[in-house]
């Protein structure tokens, strides 16, 4: 096994399993049907009470590592506090992911069989974890529907080397890599759902705070308005109970954690969209079919099960994001064979591929010197 957590794909030595082909450009020499047809039907429907059994028993791990660190870490000798709580920050930052992505679930409408549940649910657990539901639903679906596309997609959208800022060239070192990786992971996230940093361009700022921004319809505004008041109720328990417990102890208990949460989701979602086989399309070259082709899944070891498999059945849920995420492994393996070099599986651990592709997936450019389109671009490291 790889990180701990996938068996090698048939044909892939494990040795080998970092080393992945460009994705083809070239029209896939099979159809969307087929591959749906590849998969066992039963791997298309949604059960609300095996859904609900995910929420329950993430929640319920939630609580007790809740109970332990408040009932006990205070009994601790000053030295095992100080390792405790990393602990405990580590594991409920884990937990709480799985809870994001069982939101994201619901946002796909892969949760139950009734769009009322789904959205009742993912407004609650997303509105806890301080995200925007209904405002990041919309312009998640937009992703979905532009993966790939260099001017519709609508998150870690690539730049060409013309449009990098001056200053990137000096970024292009390992002292800079981690200063870029850090604030990634530390503020991508509320960045870009405050200010749409990584997004898609607009013409003017871009907010998913804002009913009346670009990135939403009229017929959609309401929806942003529920987003915002989930985010203000939340806020206000948050802030009585710091007023009653104390903000150390918020942070402790709550704060820390969903950092965590954060850096984990930036981090799964870069890795999803970028490495160096993946190819990007301008609207000369860009279709839906192999935009969805253009994603990557990954291996996090014992993760994957903790995060509901979003991680290594990502291609799968491009091509059809209402299959419930319990049947997602199950439909990765029936249509392995089907896609073949269509799939691309990178195995390498984490930590290496995210310092791999920040140092790699710097920019891209068109590969036309070697015989490709101008429409495809592909990423470049140097300057």
């Amino acid at each position: 096994m790889g990180a701990g957590g996938r068996m090698p794909i048939d044909g892939i030595k494990e040795e080998n399993r970092g080393s992945v082909n460009r994705v083809p450009i070239e029209k896939p020499p099979f159809t969307l049907g087929q591959i749906k047809q590849a998969i066992p039907p039963h791997c298309f429907r949604r059960s609300l009470l095996r859904s609900f059994s995910y929420v329950v028993h993430d929640l319920c791990l939630a609580s007790l590592f809740y109970y332990i660190a408040t009932s006990y870490f205070h009994f601790l000798p000053q030295p095992f506090s100080y390792i405790a709580w990393p602990v405990y920050w580590v594991l409920q930052g884990c937990i709480l992911t799985g809870v994001w992505v069982i939101a994201h679930e619901c946002g796909h409408h892969a949760f139950s069989d009734y769009q009322w549940v789904d959205d009742t649910v993912g407004l609650i657990l997303h509105s806890a974890l301080l995200v925007p539901y209904f405002s990041w639903k919309i312009s998640h679906r937009r992703h979905h529907s532009n993966t790939g596309s260099m001017e519709r997609d609508e998150v870690f959208v690539p730049k060409p080397k013309s449009k990098l800022s001056c200053f990137a060239k000096y970024f292009n070192n390992p002292p800079g890599r981690v200063l870029s990786l850090v604030v990634t992971l530390t503020l991508g996230w509320p960045m870009y759902l405050a200010f749409n940093v990584s997004g898609r361009y607009y013409d003017r700022l871009a907010s998913h705070y804002n009913p009346y921004g670009p990135i939403y319809s009229e017929r959609e505004r309401l929806q942003v308005y529920i987003s915002d008041a989930g985010i203000v109720a939340v806020i206000y328990v948050l802030y009585k109970i710091a007023a009653t417990k104390g903000l150390a102890w918020l942070l402790c208990t709550y704060g820390v954690p969903l950092l965590i949460v954060n850096a984990f989701l930036v981090l799964i979602t870069y890795l999803q969209h970028t490495h160096s086989a993946l190819p990007h399309y301008d609207s000369s070259e860009w279709d839906w079919f192999r935009g969805a082709l253009s994603t990557i899944d990954r291996d996090y070891g014992v993760l994957n099960k903790v995060f509901h498999n979003i991680t290594d059945t990502h291609v799968a849920h491009h091509l059809f994001s209402t299959m419930p995420h319990y049947h997602a492994m199950e439909a990765t393996k029936a249509i392995e064979p089907i896609l073949g070099k269509y799939y691309p599986f990178d195995g390498t651990p984490i930590y290496k591929a995210m310092w791999r592709e920040a140092k790699e997936c710097l920019y891209v450019e068109a590969d036309v010197g070697g015989g490709g389109s101008k429409g495809v671009f592909w990423y470049r490291n140097k300057f």
